[in-house]
């Protein structure tokens, strides 16, 4: 297993970048088959093979994902992609 985990600055506030974690939710919803839910300020989501968890705070939006074993030579592009999401809609 490999876990990936990305922490990103923000000056957008709790409630917009919450809004913003959820845009970016709705789309791995939609491009993996994540099934995605809130727990306070965490979103969980989770899909056969990985799982995760975005924690949006003040100023922070910390990802972790978890890859199971047939992901886990993808940790690097999985990473790369989240960075590249995280860049955009925090931006």
């Amino acid at each position: 297993m490999a876990t990936v985990e990305i922490t990103r600055e923000h000056d957008l506030g709790k409630e917009a970048a919450r809004e913003r974690a959820e845009r970016l939710a709705d789309k791995l919803a939609q491009k993996l088959g994540a099934e995605c839910s809130w727990e306070g300020d965490d979103l969980t989501f989770k899909r056969s093979g990985a799982d995760g968890l975005i924690r949006v705070s003040d100023n922070l939006v910390e990802v972790t994902v978890k890859l199971g074993l047939m992901f886990t030579p993808m940790a690097g592009m999985v990473k790369g992609e989240i960075e590249k999401a995280l860049d955009k809609y925090l931006a």
